[in-house]
């Protein structure tokens, strides 16, 4: 004979839907909009958390099942009209949401995992690739992505005020620099002094910082100069996504679930969830 659940166990159940559900589950990358918003892509949830003042809510959130928009979300950026992007391996897509919150395809699953973004003033779109180890370009508008370089395993990506893709790659040398209009690649940081690097962003075209995972650091780059540790050990467990922000840095760990910040001074506390 088939039981319902009593009324007090169902209580219950719909009490820790709500009080747990708004916990962010596996977040692997942060992008912060302005002083008081962020959004958080969480792989597990699957999909976008919005920040404000701390508080996570969610914003999209997809399907458990595979090969359904957002099941396997990787990265975030914003275009050039500030909206925001979401590249999605699971069905090998890059999104944009609309004015209503929903992401709409623009490649027709033309790219394999895609990792990061970048966005160029002209409205185009870069993607790191780390399946197919590629960079695409995406025309702002949507299309078939074009081939901009070959480059091995890349994971993290940025772009500087002239164009140039600053680049985290799992290859002989951690972090390169592409010059998407002629395919030309310097190296930034030879050799591979980083356990695993993540994602990378610019505070000015002099100062980069990397997020290492194994490492548990933030690594400040000089260009010319070694890598040098800026944050690094507890709390973070496996940080793996940086984000600017107004105030420091913002650094997505997966294993805390929890958004840090990093001061510029290297100080690290949490940004979210608020306590």
């Amino acid at each position: 004979m088939k039981r319902s659940l009593p009324v007090f166990g169902l209580l219950i159940v719909l009490f820790a839907t709500t009080l747990f559900g708004q916990e962010m589950q596996y977040p692997l990358d942060v992008l912060e909009v302005d002083e008081k918003t962020a959004y958080v892509a969480d792989r597990n949830l699957p999909g976008v958390w919005k920040i404000t003042a701390g508080k996570p809510e969610i914003y999209f959130q997809g399907s458990k099942k595979f090969r359904t928009p957002l099941n396997a979300i990787r990265c975030l950026a914003l275009d050039e009209k500030g909206q925001l992007l979401a590249g999605d391996s699971s069905t090998r897509e890059i999104y944009r949401f609309d004015d209503q919150g929903k992401p709409v395809p623009l490649t027709d699953g033309g790219i394999g995992i895609p990792m990061a973004m970048a966005v160029a003033k002209s409205g185009d779109i870069y993607v790191a690739d780390l399946e197919l180890h590629r960079i695409w370009k995406v025309p702002s508008a949507g299309g078939k992505p074009e081939e901009v370089a070959v480059l091995p395993a890349p994971r993290g990506m940025t772009i500087d005020s002239t164009g140039k893709l600053w680049i985290v790659s799992h290859g002989p040398n951690h972090v390169l620099k592409l010059n998407p209009a002629d395919g030309k690649v310097e190296t930034v940081v030879e050799g591979m002094p980083f356990q695993f690097g993540h994602d990378i962003v610019l505070k000015d075209d002099k100062t980069a910082f990397v997020v290492d995972g194994y490492a548990k650091t933030v690594w400040k780059i000089v260009e010319g100069e070694k890598p040098v540790e800026f944050a690094k050990g507890e709390p973070f467990k496996n940080p793996v996504g940086l984000s600017l922000a107004e105030q420091g840095l913002l650094v997505a760990d997966p294993h805390k679930k929890t958004i840090y910040r990093v001061s510029d001074e290297g100080e690290i506390s949490v940004y979210a969830p608020a306590e």
